[in-house]
């Protein structure tokens, strides 16, 4: 053990047994007593707040934890939370890396402040995601990013019938909407995507290393996305009852809202024009499309086939030739 760690030791052994003797401190961490002596002068000169007490030992002053950081309780929680919020979506590696850590902040905690996070646990709640396949290859993925590494995916695009093989340059691992995603350059594409765990069939980690570029950028949440001017561009119009959820629901290709006489018309990029259809699709009559004129008619073409799809088979009745008079009946 180097003279940093040690250190780092000597206050978690002070915090967690409150007094302690020099002898002790020296024969846990295996040194003798006098460098013992000087490791707690250090301290004391790099100002923790150290208290010796004859006969007794050494204990920290009142209110001194984690150092170099004096966290309130709600600084505290807020840590916890957030660790068991990581340690319920990532593999089991980083599991075990979350479950040391809680338990290191945990022991060094002063009772009172240990009690107050408690609470929070109880107050704020997280409903942990049901465990899936992907611990292995977030693994996997995680070293490929670290290392640089091109990955060739065996990946499904939404609703195409046979997968496709993708080589990425991955750059980074999102959790979005309770699902891991691959962020990456895709070579087929020539662009930054996103690629589901969940569409990969499977993927290899090829020996090709990577440096990063801006053609890794992702496009910035905060900022209005750009797109090549040869992207087309669709307006579209949503009734007002239903634009605070539009706008909770938004696609990808959503680049930004301009206003008219009748309020606001939303624009998006027809990157993939099947997905933005089906998206469109899905407001019903809420919807409606302002150009451009294609994407109007295949709108109204595919509600006119699920109309008829659906509609009620008309009802045939079969007219019955009137008697003869006479005739018997």
């Amino acid at each position: 053990m180097n003279r940093t760690d040690r250190l780092v030791g000597i206050l978690l052994e002070l915090q967690a047994r409150g007094m302690a003797r020099a002898e002790d401190l020296a024969a846990h961490f295996e040194v003798s007593l006098r460098t013992m002596y000087r490791d707690l002068d250090a301290l004391s000169e790099s100002g923790v707040p150290l208290i010796a007490t004859p006969g007794k030992g050494y204990t920290l002053m009142d209110g001194y934890f984690l150092p170099p950081l004096a966290l309130t309780a709600t600084e505290a929680a807020v840590l916890v939370l957030g660790g068991e919020f990581v340690r319920g979506r990532v593999d089991t590696e980083l599991q075990a890396a979350a479950d040391t850590a809680l338990r290191k902040l945990a022991s060094i905690l002063p009772a009172e402040r240990r009690d107050e996070v408690a609470r929070w646990r109880r107050e704020v709640l997280f409903v942990q995601p049901r465990r899936s396949s992907d611990d292995a290859r977030l693994a996997r993925l995680r070293t490929a990013i670290q290392e640089r590494r091109v990955v060739r995916l065996v990946y499904h695009t939404f609703r195409q019938s046979a997968p496709q093989a993708r080589d990425v340059e991955p750059t980074s691992l999102v959790f979005l909407n309770e699902r891991w995603q691959v962020a990456g350059y895709c070579r087929l594409r020539q662009g930054s995507r996103l690629f589901r765990l969940d569409r990969i069939d499977s993927f290899s980690v090829r020996p090709e290393r990577f440096e990063l570029a801006d053609r890794h950028l992702q496009p910035d949440a905060e900022r209005p996305r750009v797109w090549r001017s040869d992207v087309p561009l669709a307006r579209v119009r949503f009734d007002p009852s239903v634009e605070r959820w539009v706008r909770e629901r938004q696609p990808f290709t959503l680049l930004r809202e301009e206003q008219d006489a009748l309020g606001p018309v939303f624009v998006y990029a027809i990157h993939q024009p099947d997905d933005l259809l089906r998206w469109l699709l899905g407001w019903g009559t809420h919807v409606e499309v302002l150009e451009p004129p294609a994407l109007r008619a295949e709108l109204a073409a595919v509600a006119r086939a699920v109309f008829l799809k659906h509609a009620p088979a008309p009802d045939i009745t079969v007219a019955r030739a009137p008697a003869h008079a006479g005739a018997e009946v």
